[in-house]
């Protein structure tokens, strides 16, 4: 039996995936900022599925606590029966929509601190906890790849961790971990404000602008996260999967 630790996973995105990699098998502990509740009931959705599971809070932006929460989280993990964590999903963020020429420092440094320095610094952390053959999945965007105006800062930093999973790809090969990028298109989320899911006109360009017609869903993600974290991806290493539907073709 495999365990998966998917960081900002009490809502979104990050719920979907924890919920997937559970219906395929794995147990799952899930990481939260503030969200105490929203995570337990993740936690009780993964239960009722006949899985193990567990919530542990962690900033992702505050590096100084990861020594701390990887001590816990090997605590969390042997309550749960294992020995060592399968599988990492570095799913944890946020967004901003910000023109170029009006992007704070401030608001640069929040994307690098929430985006790639988890992306690199807790995967680092993590690496004594992660078994030999284990796997790493990055989460990425679409945005990577196309560019709409006010996402520069965002895209920037998943750039970054496209690029960083390739080396992480490499280096980590010669335990037999595999790391893997998965690039999300548009998604009717809270992320950004909800702005996709709530605002008809977006959701509509959206839509024209996708090749099957619609904007995701949350559960357009999920499986396509679970699948990497299985032995049916034993031969994928490396590699950007964009997940949008055919956006921007």
């Amino acid at each position: 039996m495999t365990v998966a630790l998917v960081t900002g996973a009490s809502r979104g995105l990050g719920r979907d995936m924890a919920l997937a990699l559970a219906a395929a098998g794995s147990d799952v502990v899930l990481t939260y900022l503030g969200s105490r509740d929203k995570a337990a009931a993740v936690v009780a959705e993964i239960e009722a599925k006949g899985r193990k599971a567990a919530a542990i809070q962690l900033d992702v932006t505050d590096c100084t606590s990861y020594d701390a929460f990887v001590a816990k989280l090997g605590a969390v993990l042997d309550g749960l029966g294992h020995a060592r964590l399968d599988y990492l999903v570095n799913n944890a963020g946020v967004g901003i929509h910000a023109a170029f020429a009006e992007t704070s420092e401030a608001q640069f440094d929040q994307m690098v601190a929430t985006h790639l320095k988890p992306a690199f610094l807790l995967t680092q952390k993590l690496l004594p906890l992660i078994r030999d053959g284990g796997g790493v999945v990055n989460i990425s965007t679409g945005l990577a790849r196309f560019s709409l105006p006010g996402y520069a800062a965002y895209a920037a930093m998943k750039g970054g961790v496209e690029v960083l999973t390739r080396y992480q790809a490499k280096e980590l090969g010669a335990r037999g971990i595999r790391v893997n990028v998965v690039a999300p298109g548009a998604i009717e989320t809270d992320f950004g404000g909800g702005a996709v899911r709530d605002n008809a006109q977006i959701n509509a360009f959206i839509a024209a602008q996708t090749a099957l017609g619609r904007a995701g869903h949350p559960d357009d993600i999920g499986s396509v996260v679970a699948f990497l974290c299985s032995p049916a991806a034993k031969w994928v290493n490396g590699q950007r999967i964009e997940v949008s539907g055919g956006m921007f073709l």
